[in-house]
């Protein structure tokens, strides 16, 4: 099922500001929040897909890319950012967002709503890696697999930062609530601050006994391969985001986004402007004279043209639909053919003999039409 428009999902405009993108997100949260529609899939539903259009519309860099290329230019219909967001990741993510805001008996589910204290959950931090795609590549899109060094879950302990057979208990400090409250007073009054917690840093436990092998921190280094699938159309410098592929998390939590850089590797023989391809075509004079069939190299292979008798240098020939398609799926570039005339610079004396013959000849007099269009009346068409 294709993704909605993720401004049509909130109801705003691509031109609103960052606050009204929240208060819109609020509204959507707070009307489709699970507590408030119980044994309700589709309200979950809908409350998911609020959260990831919120996820992607909030963040300045996701929302540029998003504006410019749609959902592909997020990988959203090949598993990148946004989708799959489960609950806990929504509440961890955006827990401030209910705030203050009463009416339901768990609402924020222990992040922050309800007047609940707010305990801390760890987020893993993004990884950035170069991808480096062909021509062939980019236009029919491919599947990579890479291999990162990375965070990952400690396999001895899973995660949880304590050896095999320990366990936790409550911090002191805080008495598991992760937060500690401060009060001062002011000549306004006594005034009531929360900070995170210095002695558990805002876990609300403590490890008895530490796991050895990460020592208590639930994440090791190691290698990971991760497939990834890259849609057709993407360009160089363009960044898709894989959700949750990042590293890993200290002691459980939400892992990292993996943000992939397109780099594009150069063609041998065809140039990239945008989605349609260049070629430069060298004809010799006597096959612009007198025509030829040539080959032109595409994406898919040679294909053979046919070059008409007395074609001029600076003619555009164009390959309809053989060049590069659009990222979000519809349409496809063309190839445009520039055609040169290649002047020999060196000349025999027969062969200066033989031309010396031609130029009074009639047909070899430069003599334009309307339709003979200098190269750079074409140019200023081409590129105005």
């Amino acid at each position: 099922m294709a993704k909605r428009d993720y401004y049509e999902v909130l109801g705003v405009s691509k031109d609103s500001s960052q606050a009204e993108i929240k208060k819109a997100y609020r509204q959507k949260a707070i009307k489709y929040h699970p507590d408030k529609n119980p044994g309700d899939n589709e309200a979950e539903e809908n409350f998911k897909e609020a959260a990831e259009a919120y996820q992607i519309l909030s963040n300045d860099d996701k929302k540029r890319r998003y504006d410019q290329y749609g959902h592909a230019g997020l990988g959203g219909a090949n598993g990148y950012s946004g989708g799959g967001m489960s609950m806990d990741d929504i509440f961890s993510h955006f827990g401030d967002i209910f705030g203050g805001f009463g009416g339901f008996g768990n609402f924020g589910g222990g992040f922050g709503g309800g007047g609940r204290s707010s305990r801390r959950v760890n987020r893993g931090s993004n990884l950035r890696v170069k991808v480096k795609l062909n021509l062939e590549e980019i236009a029919n899109g491919v599947e990579k697999k890479i291999k990162v060094k990375k965070y990952v879950k400690c396999t001895d302990c899973s995660g949880t930062g304590a050896a095999k057979g320990s366990s936790f208990s409550t911090c002191s400090t805080c008495r598991g609530s992760g937060q500690v409250t401060r009060i001062a007073n002011t000549f306004l009054g006594q005034m009531q601050t929360s900070s995170t917690c210095p002695t558990c840093g805002g876990e609300g436990k403590i490890i008895t006994n530490k796991c050895p092998k990460c020592s208590g921190e639930g994440i090791v280094k190691d290698d990971e391969v991760i497939s990834i699938n890259i849609p057709a159309g993407v360009a160089e410098g363009m960044q898709l985001s894989v959700s949750g592929r990042g590293n890993a998390a200290r002691r459980g939590g939400v892992n990292g986004d993996l943000i992939v850089v397109i780099i594009e590797e150069k063609h041998p023989e065809l140039v990239r402007d945008g989605n349609d391809l260049l070629y430069n075509l060298f004809l010799s004079f006597p096959q612009a004279a007198i025509g030829t069939t040539v080959e032109i190299p595409t994406i898919g292979g040679k294909v053979k043209i046919k070059i008409n008798a007395g074609i001029q240098a600076g003619k555009i020939l164009r390959l309809k639909g053989k060049g590069i398609p659009e990222v979000n799926g519809y349409g496809k570039g063309d190839i445009l053919v520039n055609v040169n005339v290649w002047v020999p610079k060196d000349l025999s004396k027969e062969e200066k003999k033989m031309l010396e013959k031609l130029e009074s000849s009639p047909n070899f007099v430069p003599n334009p039409s309307k339709s003979d269009r200098t190269v750079f009346e074409k140019m200023k068409d081409y590129f105005g």
